[in-house]
């Protein structure tokens, strides 16, 4: 996987449709495979495309030092290693891939079969679905692992490879929901300049210093009372978390963060249960609970305040428990849907769409240069943060420790989450992902309250918090 220049997404489709058309007269479904097979590739094209990422930024002309370091490369781009990222994030086989069946992508459906006994006309129309999936998956905001960014921590990281990529997962939800607020579900990233303002606002606030808002350093610093540390791995519920601490303080605009302007232009909601989600019970997502952080968001505002709602889960213990499967699957079909905080133990991605029983992430741990986007630079290089490579895992894979997200943008899409959650937890025969209430009973109130309280939370410093919700 490597970065996209600009106008990946058009070239490539093109070539494969001219690859596939001696076969297409005898087969009217190879196009749609040949298409399918340019886009859906393996998690090892990381170390096929990109062997220069595990090089080492200091030559040493000493002899034994640089055949120590060729070593060290054969090893990581080798079979080994291979093996090694099959085991952590599936194959993602091309031939594995459906090209019959239609493909959820953040609420989004894209019916990209044609049937065999479909015209020609049909055909075209499912090419033309599956371009229009293309352009819409690689619209999202891609953000991975990052090298050369400001010294970070008492080891002075500068690059957060092989630890930073549930926080990176989580930048990329949340740049999904910015995106869904400035600029609509229907945006698409232009193939021309200048961009529009807002985009470039978004890119410039997940830059790599503590001067933009939601980077990975005020990120850390946010999560210190969950276990967060730069150079150590966290799961799903930590993360949440973080972001909610992080929201809070741009928002009250503490001291010690003035300097950071922004602030997330919605409320943020972390859906949890009983013992406040971190010990066990289903979630409960609370429509008081909600209207009282509208009310807390827009200071007292009539008007109800957009939202983001995140909702850590653990539906198994080594493996998520079968009779969640469908109900995850149709989290995607929910308007609001901003996908999952999930992928394999010690492995996160972006999982932001579903076909048949495959989940559709974007994947962090490529490397590459931190860049600098400013907010005012609408001719600014930004394909670092787009990808045209589908990659898939079997969903029944997947860590039972993950996150979903959704983003209201006013009260009736609130209430239609509701109900759709409420819908959905009726299908769930007693084992629902969460429940919907109108209000908690008192002592959940109370833990409600405490919830806002940093210092309730100076029992989970370090990782014994994360050690709890992970073997729950």
């Amino acid at each position: 996987m490597t970065s996209l220049p600009e106008g990946a997404v058009d070239s490539k489709i093109p070539d494969s449709s001219s690859s596939a058309s001696n076969q297409a007269e005898s087969n009217p479904n190879s196009s749609n495979t040949s298409l399918f097979s340019s886009i859906f590739t393996s998690p090892f094209s990381i170390f096929e495309s990109n062997p220069s990422l595990f090089s080492t930024e200091k030559k040493d002309t000493k002899p034994r030092t640089h055949e120590w370091t060729k070593t060290i490369k054969r090893i990581m781009t080798g079979g080994a290693m291979r093996r090694i990222q099959e085991r952590i994030l599936g194959t993602g086989r091309i031939d594995t891939l459906s090209p019959s069946s239609e493909i959820w992508l953040l609420g989004v459906c894209y019916k990209v079969a044609a049937e065999e006994s479909s015209s020609s006309t049909t055909g075209d129309e499912a090419n033309n679905s599956f371009s229009a999936f293309i352009e819409d998956f690689s619209s999202r905001i891609w953000i991975t692992y990052r090298k050369g960014f400001e010294a970070m921590g008492e080891a002075r990281y500068t690059s957060d490879v092989n630890w930073g990529c549930m926080i990176r997962s989580s930048q990329m939800l949340v740049a999904q929901a910015l995106i869904f607020h400035y600029l609509g579900r229907s945006w698409r990233k232009p193939t021309e300049k200048p961009y529009n303002q807002n985009y470039i606002k978004v890119l410039h606030q997940f830059g790599d210093s503590e001067s933009h808002a939601f980077s990975v350093h005020n990120l850390v610093r946010s999560g210190k009372g969950y276990g967060l540390a730069a150079g150590s791995w966290l799961g799903p519920y930590a993360m949440c978390r973080a972001w909610e601490t992080l929201s809070r303080e741009n928002n009250v605009g503490e001291p010690e963060v003035e300097k950071r302007k922004e602030c997330l232009p919605f409320a943020v909601y972390v859906v949890s249960g009983d013992g406040d989600g971190e010990r066990g019970g289903a979630p409960v997502l609370c429509r008081d609970v909600a209207s009282r952080l509208s009310s807390e968001f827009s200071k007292g505002g009539a008007n109800w305040a957009p939202m983001l709602l995140l909702v850590p889960l653990v539906l198994g213990l080594d493996k998520v428990n079968p009779r969640y499967l469908p109900l995850l699957k149709e989290t995607f079909m929910f308007p609001q849907s901003l996908g999952i905080l999930g992928g394999k133990p010690g492995a996160s991605t972006y999982i932001v769409g579903v076909q048949d029983e495959k989940a559709l992430y974007l994947d962090p741990h490529e490397v590459q240069p931190a860049v600098d986007i400013e907010s005012d630079n609408l001719e600014a290089d930004t394909s670092s943060y787009h990808c045209s490579t589908v990659r898939h895992i079997p969903l029944d894979q997947i860590d039972p420790s993950l996150a979903i997200g959704f983003y209201c943008r006013d009260k009736d899409d609130f209430d239609d989450l509701c109900s759709r959650s409420s819908e959905l937890g009726e299908k769930a025969n007693g084992a629902p992902l969460f429940t919907v209430t109108d209000s908690l009973g008192a002592s959940s109130s109370n833990r409600f309250d405490d919830a806002f309280n940093l210092e309730q939370y100076s029992e989970c410093s370090g990782h014994a918090g994360e050690d709890e919700w992970q073997l729950l």
